[in-house]
């Protein structure tokens, strides 16, 4: 599940995770096919929190992104 939302829109939500979490570097948010878990591992232990408090942060930032996608589409 988490894998395919970042599939989806992860340089929109790349940089909307770099605004709210300063100390994320772009090495950090590299995002390598295949390497979801690395990603994600590199993401947790840099902000120190749990797996499960990192797919909630991805949930709202993708759903943010999808949202924000949406309207680009309308105009």
């Amino acid at each position: 599940m988490i894998t395919q939302l970042l599939k989806g829109n992860w340089n929109t939500m790349k940089g909307s995770l770099k605004q709210k979490y300063a100390q994320l570097t772009d090495d950090d948010l590299k995002y390598v096919e295949g390497k979801e878990d690395e990603l994600l591992g590199k993401i947790q232990k840099r902000l120190g929190i749990t797996q499960a408090i990192l797919e909630k942060i991805i949930s709202e930032h993708a759903a943010k992104a999808k949202t924000k996608a949406t309207e680009t589409t309308k105009k």
